[in-house]
């Protein structure tokens, strides 16, 4: 396994990230803890997951993925082992059941924390993340930026108002480090600009989607992240599943993408057409689709970690081996010839 910092701090995370919204939804208590544990036994130290999840989220099964993770956490005994991330919500009209009115503010900030800490059964969390900003922007498959109508002042006066709450929870020690997640350029750099005015505990990363079928974050996230060391938690590195090549054909009983037909994200005709081409240079050069497109987020340089989700231990297992494929340049350049024959296809 490859180890690095996360940001500016100390904290040393596995490349691979063990991502868990499954938890709760497509996999019991039993079977999370038994990911958990394989992970951890591959050399996986880092966990991603959120207050909302598991997903679909929905009132009844809000909060079951950080129940299990802190289950696991209580009978295992292994908090110092791992290093665990977690978001607070942000604002959605259907998603009253978690808190309403549902905001990122400080009011919102300091009630998440509390209620993510006993459910995980911890009392720090390594890095807390905004889970999408408060203000209309792209993210969730959104490219086209469209102009808001809401107050720029209001939109500044948030995000000062929701990174003190932050900041002010690393000061009493209930979160190491701070993250955005679905966030753009702009809302970084804000940030950025707030930490040295402020003197506050500067953002470590950025979680947002990244994979064959969507390098958007590559346009200009990428040198903030080299220039700022806010490195990428790439997340959807598969494109919920779409690059194992296993919907080319049809819709696997059981899989995402048949019990679910709201995650059709990656499953446009655009993203079909590249899919089958990664899924044909994988099978030239004896890999997997699978290794293929985890290999190529893996060993990006702006990635500090790639966020890997499994419904099965198989599907675990070959996930994590992908830190151990290096593609040469001769693939990389035939992805390079995908990519720019039809850029971004699933955004």
């Amino acid at each position: 396994m490859i180890y690095s910092k996360l940001g500016y701090t100390d904290i040393e995370v596995s490349k691979i990230c063990l991502g868990t919204m499954t938890f709760g939804e497509q996999n019991t208590e039993k079977e999370a803890h038994e990911q958990l544990d394989f992970s951890l036994e591959k050399g996986v130290n880092f966990i991603d997951t959120a207050e909302m999840y598991p997903v679909p989220p929905n009132a009844k099964t809000q909060g079951l993925t950080e129940k299990y993770i802190g289950s696991w956490l209580k009978k295992r005994k292994n908090r110092s082992d791992v290093v665990i991330a977690s978001k607070v919500t942000g604002p959605a009209p259907d998603f009253s059941y978690i808190r309403n009115p549902l905001k990122i503010d400080k009011k919102n900030i300091e009630k998440a924390i509390v209620e993510n800490l006993k459910r995980l059964n911890t009392d720090y969390i390594d890095l807390y993340q905004i889970h999408w900003p408060q203000r209309q922007t792209n993210y969730f498959g959104q490219l086209n930026y469209k102009y808001s109508k809401e107050n720029v002042n209001e939109i500044f006066d948030n995000l000062n108002e929701s990174y003190e709450a932050l900041n002010n929870l690393i000061k009493s020690g209930k979160i190491r480090s701070i993250g955005l997640s679905n966030d753009t350029s702009w809302g970084a750099m804000k940030f950025l600009e707030i930490s040295k005015k402020k003197s506050y505990s500067k953002i470590v990363s950025v979680q947002n989607p990244y994979s064959l079928l969507n390098r958007s974050y590559e346009i200009n996230m990428a040198e903030i992240a080299e220039m700022e060391n806010i490195k990428l938690l790439a997340y959807s590195p598969l494109g919920f599943g779409v690059l194992t090549g296993k919907y080319i054909n049809n819709k696997p009983k059981n899989s995402r993408l048949s019990i679910w037909n709201r995650f059709d994200r990656y499953s446009n005709k655009n993203a079909k057409e590249s899919t089958l081409k990664y899924v044909e240079i994988a099978k030239k050069y004896n890999i997997t689709p699978t290794q293929l497109a985890l290999s190529f987020v893996n060993h990006q340089p702006f990635v500090v970690s790639n966020i890997i989700g499994a419904t099965t231990l198989s599907q675990l297992d070959e996930n994590i081996k992908s830190i151990d494929l290096i593609l040469d340049d001769e693939i990389l350049h035939e992805i390079e010839s995908v990519h720019l024959s039809q850029p971004n296809p699933a955004p």
